[in-house]
């Protein structure tokens, strides 16, 4: 029998996206069904392998307590930055704090690139104030 949302090669006629989103493959819900109601049982025997040495079981177990870390806070003394010249003095902090392994040259360098965009925004605000200041000058 013929799918009366599909073309004669199988595919979706148009208007018609498909499944929903959030729909799940057939395969992923058997899955979920076998899975029911073990997943405590699971769980303890990953554990109790992992105790006993199976490194992958081990590596399993590590990843979901204590799951690599995408982004870190961190502390670096900067001077403050009200204007854009003060941006140098706080570029300068955060070499200083690379080249003496407080900050990785990583770090380093998305830092340096928040003080970049911060030190735009700064230049940007002080033509405004110019512009702004030079306007009521000719009007007056």
């Amino acid at each position: 029998m013929t799918d009366p949302t599909r073309s004669s090669r199988g595919r979706f006629g148009p208007g018609n996206p498909g499944k929903p989103k959030g729909a799940r493959h057939r395969a992923s819900e058997a899955i979920q069904n076998l899975l029911e109601g073990e997943h405590e049982r699971l769980a303890r025997t990953v554990v109790e392998r992992a105790l006993e040495g199976d490194m992958a079981a081990m590596r399993l177990c590590l990843e979901r307590l204590a799951p690599r870390m995408k982004d870190t806070p961190l502390t670096v003394a900067l001077p403050p930055i009200r204007t854009a010249e003060e941006t140098v003095a706080a570029s300068a902090a955060l070499l200083a704090a690379a080249a003496a392994g407080e900050i990785t040259p990583d770090e380093a360098g998305r830092l340096m690139m928040l003080l970049v965009h911060h030190k735009t925004i700064l230049e940007t605000g002080d033509l405004e104030q110019r512009i702004l200041a030079l306007e009521e000058k000719e009007g007056s």
